[in-house]
């Protein structure tokens, strides 16, 4: 009987010695988890390294206030729905507690959803669809087909916003009297832009005299598309989609001696950086953006010499908008104030679930307003879209400026 006791007793020893092993071994939290989705490798790398960079200056700039602390992780998704949704749940995996969202729309579709189902607080710097948010009346139809997810919103325009701005704004500024236009007719994003422009347009009578359209399977030659718009004289191109695509666009009409004005979207912000472009092929391309590297206030130029330090490039708005995100939902949490215990420490084990439900409630709060570097005093309304006003720019001598 002593000796079962004896084994009875080094049991408990051991047990209580595993207990305090697993318990005592888990590190208590000293960071909020901010996660983000994008496109680090791949055609659309651009944008998501811009992104990237971008929040980790961000996150390096709130924690060295001293106040509340920030910690960020970003995995690849390759501008890929199926990988965006397995990095969402790497993400997951790591405790995430506030989702950056995916940074372009047809992932951000698909990641926005698992966000949704999760209760996790999802801000996109840059995935522009109304699919991302859901709930939003169709452009054309004006029905609404997807539910609103409530805890999903946007740093960027949305593309209806951006296609309705860059109708008036050719029409105001009477930038083309027969337009053309070029989309990709697979992509949420420019076919969403596209629907509003060209909706926007028919109320404005602007004259469009060409539309054609490209996919994933063609998007290497635009010959059809180009001898199209000339031919049926085009003075101005609509060109709502990314910088890829665009540049072979503005080639081929280089190559042909088609020499029309040429008016994109946010998208294409990104092009001046595409290895191998000529630069001088964007001459003269005007586009709407929230962000102009080369504005004067203080904010914009420290951000600007910062980035070039750090990864030798000027930021794109893509990069601009990502830095707004992590210092939007810093005002949104009251610089800390929001999760801070009453002997003065945060509370960094706050649940995603509750911290969503904070979040959603500062962000859709009437006094609410966020002033950064892609506008000042910008509000979200319970669609989750952000007012803010566009910017104007056209590319001289490879670098852009306002108009």
């Amino acid at each position: 009987m002593k000796k079962f006791a004896k084994v009875i007793a080094l049991l408990t020893v051991l047990m209580l010695a595993l207990t305090c092993f697993v318990g005592c071994g888990k590190e208590e939290a000293t960071a909020l988890k901010i996660g983000i989705t994008g496109p680090l490798t791949g055609g659309a790398a651009i944008y998501g390294n811009a992104v990237k960079n971008a929040a980790e200056i961000a996150v390096e700039e709130v924690n060295a206030l001293g106040k509340i602390q920030f910690e960020l992780k970003v995995e690849d998704d390759a501008h890929d729905a199926e990988k965006a949704v397995n990095a969402y749940n790497t993400l997951k995996d790591w405790d995430m507690q506030i989702f950056m969202g995916s940074v372009t729309s047809t992932p951000g579709t698909a990641t926005s959803k698992e966000a949704n189902n999760d209760g996790i607080f999802y801000l996109t710097p840059s995935a522009s669809s109304t699919d991302v948010l859901g709930g939003v009346a169709n452009a054309i139809t004006g029905t609404v087909d997807i539910a609103r997810k409530d805890n999903v919103f946007q740093m960027c325009f949305m593309d209806p916003n951006q296609g309705a701005a860059s109708a008036n704004y050719i029409s105001s500024q009477k930038l083309g009297t027969k337009i053309a236009v070029i989309y990709k007719n697979d992509d949420n994003y420019s076919t969403g832009i596209y629907n509003s422009f060209k909706a926007e347009a028919d109320k404005l009578k602007l004259d469009i005299v060409s539309t054609t359209t490209f996919t994933e399977d063609t998007k290497t030659d635009f010959s059809v598309q180009v001898a199209d718009a000339k031919a049926k004289g085009a003075d101005l191109v609509f060109l709502p989609m990314y910088y890829e695509s665009a540049a072979l666009i503005l080639k081929e009409a280089k190559d042909t001696n088609f020499a029309p004005k040429f008016f994109g979207v946010d998208g294409m912000d990104g092009i001046l950086s595409l290895e191998g472009f000529d630069k001088s092929l964007a001459e003269d391309v005007m586009l709407l953006t929230p962000f102009n590297a080369d504005a004067e206030d203080a904010t914009t130029k420290a951000f600007v010499a910062k980035y070039k330090e750090k990864f030798g490039e000027i930021p794109n708005q893509f990069a601009a908008d990502a830095y707004d995100c992590v210092y939007a939902i810093f005002a949104a949490l009251k610089e800390g104030d929001a999760l801070k215990n009453e002997d003065g420490s945060y509370n960094y084990g706050v649940s995603a679930e509750d911290l969503c439900k904070m979040l959603v409630e500062a962000f859709t709060a009437e006094d609410f307003t966020y002033t950064g570097l892609t506008g000042e005093n910008m509000t979200w309304g319970k669609d989750g879209a952000v007012t803010k006003t566009p910017k104007g720019m056209v590319i001289k001598n490879g670098v852009y400026v306002g108009m």
